[in-house]
């Protein structure tokens, strides 16, 4: 297993908040950067590179103290209390010291309540960035799914930390002296920014957010608080607001640009639309109540050349190989039984390399064929599928839709957001007069008009470096590989989600020794079951048949054991020659 090479990180104290990993204090211990096909220069990055999103302005963010404390909410500690990945300072990439996931952002023109200036932002790298921690060491996964990140956490906490500045005069008086408050007037302009972005942060928590089962660590309802902020939040249209009830774990994104369908539930195809919309879910200013789009309406914050730079880059990221000096040896004869077992009974779903890939398009580009398989059929938890409500004002929308939805009152929610976003995005497009060619290299070489999306189903994507992305299914309910290769009865009800890895059934600690958020697969959005093998009739959740023991532990040293070749990157547009595998 070739390596890029190890590195040390300060891991700071974790106070033992209910759902946060904790890790022993002031311990440095190695971080082991696999082979993904990413330089150093292309690491540093993606960990802070700018996507538009502003939170919070820049200057009170560095500033800010958590609530209750004088500790710096940006501290090393809190960060990775909130499941941050910290980083240290550089002074070409990160000059504050900033975490993994969270970027300086510039406001060059005031959009609604978001005046210009500098900001902090989030960024894709804040949940598609994995650290699994084994025996003190730390193995980073480039475009993985984050098992820490906890975004009901950042969101209260944050504004909790802004309430208190509000509340306590002393942590008010020392914010102001900070930032070189020193007059009554600058204090009072102080006060006012506070207050107005204390109401954002206070309104996307117990709003945007609000949500009748606790997330937890690794998980949010994405698709749902897209939707909110689009077609609810912004546009002031509360009628339209839905409950986030299906927390998703962040999908890995090695392979997501070479494969035909993209989302847990296989519902985009074109890269700019896509990465667009996941910043609008995370505080992207967007003006959506001025009346018409010459007084500013859909004029946005987006970064489309960094959300292009981004996906060009994971299009040359490498899934990652098990590191075994760290996990242990893979039983390579254990792992060609498992691989025939895989062929007879997963491939046919999950692809396996060097895949099958569809027919060239008018751009002579193929992609991955991934498996879009019906949630009836599959068996594993349906909120994704319930969550959104039947139909959406439209509103002050009304004039601006395209002609096949003229003179309606209300839409399919997925539809008005759709139509919303694709104006927001039309409008920042504009801006650049990109020429055919930069056209469709934006839109990833996918052809228009787009075909609809599948309805109802679940994207089964190869298996290529899964055994990185632990707990498993699309809503993390199943906290290692051996149990998803049981009997869905027979799997884990409830476990605690913990920080250390399991190199033996391939997952997540489930005692409270690393983790304490309780995983309850029994409430609503975190059912387990489905995707099982039993002796039935396949469907109604059944996929497989009843397994051996041998054949379970065979299946996970093969997938263990993929990619084969470590660095392996998945060409662009299918394999060299135009010729589809078998």
């Amino acid at each position: 297993m070739k390596s890029i090479g190890f590195a040390t990180l300060s891991i700071g104290l974790l106070f033992a908040v209910p759902g946060l990993a904790q890790t022993p204090p002031a311990v440095k211990t190695p971080v082991l950067y696999l082979d993904q096909a990413w330089s150093q220069a292309d690491r540093e990055w993606y960990y802070n590179f700018s996507q538009g999103s502003a939170v919070l302005s820049y200057d009170i963010f560095l500033n800010l103290e958590v609530a209750g404390t004088e500790e710096l909410f940006r501290s090393d500690e809190n960060s990775e209390r909130l499941g941050f990945i910290p980083q240290p300072a550089n002074p070409n990439s990160n000059p504050d010291g900033l975490p993994v996931g969270i970027s300086k952002t510039k406001v060059a023109t005031a959009i609604q309540d978001w005046p210009a200036g500098d900001y902090a932002g989030l960024t894709c790298a804040g949940c598609h960035e994995a650290q699994l921690n084994y025996k003190g060491t730390r193995v980073r996964i480039h475009g993985g799914a984050s098992t820490t990140i906890n975004m009901k956490a950042i969101a209260g906490s944050l504004g909790d930390a802004l309430q208190a500045v509000l509340t306590n005069p002393a942590k008010f008086d020392r914010l102001a002296s900070k930032l070189g408050a020193s007059t009554a007037d600058a204090k009072a302009v102080l006060r006012t920014r506070v207050e107005r972005e204390t109401a954002r942060i206070v309104s996307y928590d117990t709003r945007t957010m609000a949500t009748p089962v606790e997330w937890g660590p690794g998980r949010m309802d994405a698709l749902s608080l897209i939707a909110n902020r689009v077609t609810s939040v912004l546009p002031k249209i509360h009628e339209n607001w839905t409950t986030p009830i299906a927390p998703v774990k962040p999908p890995f994104l090695w392979n997501a640009p070479q494969g035909l369908w993209t989302q847990w539930a296989g519902i985009v195809q074109d890269p700019i639309a896509r990465n667009f919309g996941e910043t609008a879910g995370v505080y992207l200013p967007i003006d959506l109540t001025s009346k018409t789009p010459a007084e500013g309406l859909f004029q946005s914050n987006a970064a489309i050349r960094e959300l292009q730079a981004v996906e060009d880059q994971l299009g040359r990221l490498a899934p990652p190989s098990w590191p075994e000096e760290v996990f242990g040896k893979i039983d390579r004869e254990k792992a060609k039984v498992g691989k025939a077992l895989f062929m007879e009974n997963c491939a046919g779903c999950h692809n396996a390399w060097p895949y099958r890939w569809t027919e060239p398009n008018r751009f002579g580009k193929r992609f991955i064929l991934v498996g879009l398989v019906p949630q009836t059929y599959v068996g594993t938890d349906p909120a994704q599928i319930e969550a959104a409500r039947p139909f959406a004002l439209v509103g002050q929308f009304r004039p601006f839709l395209p002609p096949q939805f003229r003179g309606k009152d209300v839409l399919p929610p997925r539809v008005l957001q759709v139509v919303i976003q694709r104006a927001v995005l039309g409008v920042a497009l504009s801006k650049l007069k990109l020429t055919d060619a930069e056209q469709a290299a934006l839109h990833g070489y996918r052809e228009y008009p787009s075909p609809p999306p599948p309805e109802h189903v679940y994207k089964a994507a190869p298996r290529d470096g899964v055994w990185a992305t632990p707990p498993f299914m699309h809503n993390g309910s199943v906290p290692n590989l051996y149990e998803v290769l049981l009997p869905a009865a027979e799997r884990t009800k409830t476990f605690h989600r913990g920080s250390e890895f399991d190199p033996v059934k391939v997952g997540l600690d489930t005692t409270a020794a690393s983790g304490a958020f309780l995983m309850d697969t029994t409430l609503l959005g975190n059912s387990n079951a489905g995707h099982s093998f039993e002796d039935a009739p396949r469907g109604e959740g059944v996929i497989g048949p009843l397994l051996t023991e041998d054949q379970r532990w065979a299946l996970v040293e093969y997938l263990k054991s993929i990619p084969e070749t470590p660095g392996r990157v998945t060409p662009f547009g299918g394999p060299s020659g135009g010729n589809a595998a078998p």
